[in-house]
């Protein structure tokens, strides 16, 4: 270090190191401790174990001194340029010590990340050290706490404290109902203004609900499409409002649909296991909606894990001789689990072994303990986003269906998650032929030959668009992958009619086992997937025929109920 550099510098250079420092301490107790599930995944004293690369953290350290020395120069000029939105605002700005403290963080964040970066360990330790400082990272941003928020004391001052105790308020509240408010909840009710497009419940089961909604034109298509939701969420998220609803749209396009509403787990299903929803629900939904429309054949759409149960009932009925379904559409699914993104963090065999131990003969996972995981995936879009706009700005988050839908959570049975973890994220046992035992028969893929629709989008953190396309080189049938913009929920609800994103297709029928080389040979197009999906679909189903002028079949499919149905109505 330059000996001439003024003592305050120094005495600053010494302050950032300590807290750097500091700051890896408390990121790698974080790492020691992390709960996977509570199965204490990770060995005892790893984090005193770590090596860095030592080209790696030279580099780091040049690079440190030279950003804080930046820092300290821009600081003295009154030049710092904060471009991240939790310090965008003009309160951060007019105030240099909390724009200092803000840039000081942000520098050492970067550092932290990429000593993650330069762990010399496998991917899989190194994922989780990154998981861990990004966890410590996000919770302890200057802006996260009203001792150093520019922006909240702005606001409490201006208000009079009002901003304060309302966000006491909402504290009070959120911690009443269970989990971080992400909109305005009261605003919603499914049935009234989310999930509403006109249909009855014509078939349920201790499993499901199978709604078929109402057409929308003179003539429908003579073979029916079924949609499968994912049953760790809730089905409207494909009927959210009538401009963004999937089910909406694939009605407007003459198709007859159908969607199956899971039930949401209570202790009396704590035992059902795997093959019961691919049985008595997958199956018995695609039973039913034959036995309806009296159609031979109908097309299938499976969304997210939805898409993985589906691919298990397609496979069980083609082990059966049984070809019920004409074309598949996979929607964000995950067949083959080698790429997984960031939710491999969570999988080894302890963590399994406990999932199984705790709840693998009976038992509920709750729904809030998954929708908490998936929260902090993004932490600082999820969660600190929220907890500083409820409670340190006191403020009422905006409306938004979306982020309602996401806050109504579903449980799971024990048995059902447990044996979902070990053989799809822990062993890839659905890609290996006869190795997944499924009602009685090994899974085989490879007899799955129909046509088939595959969508990933881009940005997914859930499903890489990597894990998404490698279907491509499984199923064996007719293909079409079509790849969105945005991620895992944002890609897939794009209706044309918004004019929003782009998709990326190809025409040559390639399918190269990486994705990038896909991608690589693609065309972008702009606007939703949708009219492309809805041009291959149509392609599938068959003849116009007269519209139904009634719901169900008889009096053993007569309408039960309107639609959205009881089931969705159930809170976990």
């Amino acid at each position: 270090m330059n000996t001439n550099m003024p003592e305050f510098w120094s005495q600053m250079t010494e302050q950032f190191q300590q807290n750097l420092t500091k700051g890896w301490g408390q990121a790698m107790q974080n790492f020691q401790s992390m709960d996977l599930g509570g199965a204490g995944a990770l060995p005892k004293g790893a984090a005193s174990q770590l090596k860095f690369d030592p080209q790696k953290l030279q580099k780091i350290q040049t690079d440190y001194f030279k950003d804080a020395a930046d820092l300290w120069n821009q600081s003295l000029h009154n030049s710092l340029n904060i471009k991240d939105r939790r310090f965008s605002s003009q309160a951060w700005a007019g105030n240099p010590l909390a724009t200092f403290n803000a840039a000081a963080y942000l520098l050492n964040a970067r550092t932290l990340m990429s000593l993650a970066d330069a762990v010399d360990a496998d991917a899989k330790t190194r994922a989780r050290i990154r998981f861990a400082v990004e966890q410590w990272v996000a919770a302890s941003a200057p802006s996260n706490y009203l001792a150093f928020n520019a922006e909240a004391q702005q606001k409490a001052v201006e208000s009079k404290g009002e901003s304060i105790a309302k966000g006491i308020q909402n504290l009070v509240h959120d911690l009443e109902q269970g989990h971080v408010s992400m909109t305005d909840e009261r605003l919603f009710e499914v049935g009234k203004n989310v999930a509403t497009t006109e249909g009855a419940v014509v078939f349920e089961n201790e499993f499901f609900q199978l709604i078929e909604y109402k057409p929308l034109t003179a003539k429908v298509y003579e073979r029916p499409f079924l949609l499968i939701p994912p049953c760790i969420n809730k089905f409207y998220i494909l009927d959210l409002q009538p401009e963004n609803s999937l089910i909406r749209y694939a009605v407007s396009k003459g198709h007859r649909t159908f969607v199956v509403s899971w039930r949401n787990p209570d202790e009396s299903m704590a035992s059902k296991t795997w093959d019961d929803y691919i049985e008595h629900g997958a199956i018995d939904a695609i039973e039913t909606v034959k036995a309806i429309t009296g159609a031979p054949k109908i097309n299938a759409l499976g969304f997210c894990v939805g898409g993985t149960i589906l691919s298990n009932a397609l496979a069980v009925l083609a082990a059966r001789g049984d070809r019920s379904v004409a074309s598949a559409t996979f929607l964000t699914t995950l067949i083959d689990f080698t790429d997984t993104g960031v939710l491999d963090v969570f999988i080894d065999d302890n963590f399994v072994k406990f999932r199984e131990m705790q709840m693998g003969q009976g038992g509920l996972l709750k729904g809030q303990d998954l929708a908490t995981t998936f929260s902090f995936l993004r932490p600082n879009d999820l969660v600190w986003n929220y907890v500083v706009g409820n409670y340190l700005k006191g403020e009422t988050p905006p409306p938004f269906d979306l982020l309602y839908w996401n806050s109504d959570s579903t449980n799971l049975p024990g048995p059902f998650y447990a044996w979902y973890l070990r053989n799809t994220y822990l062993e890839n046992n659905l890609i290996k032929p006869c190795k997944a035992q499924v009602c009685g028969v090994g899974i085989d893929l490879r007899k799955v030959d129909l046509p088939v629709y595959l969508y990933g989008s881009r940005e997914d953190h859930i499903v890489p668009i990597g894990g998404a396309y490698a279907s491509t080189q499984v199923l064996p049938g007719k293909k079409r992958f079509v790849m969105g913009a945005s991620g895992h929920i944002a890609g897939v609800i794009n209706p044309p009619a918004a004019k929003k994103r782009s998709h990326w297709v190809r025409e040559d029928g390639k399918f190269p086992s990486d994705v990038n080389d896909w991608i690589a040979g693609s065309t972008e197009l702009p606007g939703s997937w949708w009219d492309d999906w809805s041009g291959w679909l149509k392609t599938h189903a068959g003849k116009q025929v007269a519209a139904p002028k009634a719901y169900g079949k008889g009096a053993k499919y007569k309408a039960i109920e309107p639609a959205p149905g009881r089931y969705v109505k159930a809170k976990a």
